[in-house]
């Protein structure tokens, strides 16, 4: 249980972060916020995103603390809506509730946004400070803000491979190079996206479920899965159905998840898909399970199939946004410089 005495900013933030942490597994095409109210130094309030159709974190952690909610400084992980949709407007559950103070991580880039909920707090005397932990925050909602900035989903793509980056023997078999704390990690990794994407050569070859049942704790009784996407054709039967097929190019998949409302699409592929998504520029994050095993040659599967940089001033170079132990694997999250 975390500590509920707030001493400053970055702690009244961090307590709206470990709010989001609770939101619904996918609340898109909402955005995973967390939300705490704090007066005379204490959490009264605490709320997180429900599921589409519900509350904002705002109003759930306002509901919370009540009448202790006047003169008390909400903190919440996004700008607050200023606009009608499913919902109220969150701006008038502040401004009802005489809170004296919002401290906001990020702005919403949201048109029906941006800005407005910031000018509709300070409009009714409102103290409104923005920016604090913006990095960690920003981190925590980027499938949301990359969405609402390109109409696309924030793309992870999810290889796992030795240490000398083969992802596949040459016989062609796969399972298993990580151990089970990290293929329970990609069952998480699975649970927090609104879509998975593979080929149709790893529906032939591995005959996937791409489901989360190892999950612990995951799986919500009547929710439906992970929306499933194969490019190319389906085998009859194959165990991933129901799933859906793709034909067309990547960027058209992209506009056409965006526009329904996909924040998050996990591309767990083949080296083909892989090397498509990689080359063409879409992908917003690689997940990289990483075995301490060595097939030891080079006529193993690589990463990515298909031609690489020509030279080393063609290299891409990015950086570690996290990296974590699970048993004797390693998960390394990578960010490419320009993205």
């Amino acid at each position: 249980m975390p500590d509920p005495t707030i001493h400053d900013d970055e702690g009244g933030m961090r307590a709206a972060l470990d709010a989001a942490g609770a939101a619904h597994r996918r609340t898109s095409p909402n955005p995973r916020v967390g939300a705490v109210v704090v007066a005379d130094g204490r959490i009264v309030g605490s709320g997180a995103t429900q599921p589409p159709g519900g509350a904002h974190a705002e109003r759930v952690a306002l509901s919370e603390a009540g009448p202790a909610a006047a003169g008390a400084t909400l903190y919440t992980t996004l700008e607050p809506c200023d606009h009608e949709g499913r919902t109220a407007p969150c701006t008038d559950a502040i401004i009802g509730a005489d809170v004296a103070r919002v401290v906001v991580g990020v702005g919403d880039p949201d048109p029906e946004v941006s800005g407005r909920g910031f000018g509709r707090l300070r409009e009714a005397g409102l103290v409104v400070d923005v920016g604090v932990l913006v990095d960690e925050v920003t981190n925590t909602l980027a499938p949301y803000l990359h969405h609402r900035r390109t109409g696309r989903p924030y793309v992870v793509l999810k290889l796992a491979a030795t240490v000398d980056g083969r992802i596949a023997a040459p016989d062609g078999t796969s399972r298993w190079i990580t151990g089970t704390e990290a293929r329970l990690d990609v069952h998480r990794l699975r649970a927090s996206c609104d879509a998975i994407c593979v080929g149709a050569g790893t529906i032939r070859a591995d005959d996937p479920r791409l489901d989360v049942r190892d999950a612990d704790g995951l799986v919500v009784e009547g929710e439906d899965p992970p929306r499933r996407v194969v490019l190319g054709k389906i085998p009859a039967g194959a165990l991933v159905l129901p799933a859906e097929e793709h034909h067309g190019g990547l960027e058209g998949l992209l506009d056409g998840l965006g526009a329904d409302g996909v924040l998050k699409l996990l591309v767990e592929g083949g080296a083909d898909v892989a090397g498509r998504f990689h080359r063409a520029g879409l992908v917003d994050r690689y997940v990289v399970y990483l075995a301490p095993a060595l097939l030891g040659g080079e006529d193993g599967r690589p990463l990515l199939s298909g031609p690489g940089a020509p030279t080393m001033a063609d290299l891409r170079r990015g950086r570690f946004v996290a990296v974590e132990v699970l048993g004797d694997d390693l998960r390394l999250d990578l960010v490419l410089e320009d993205r």
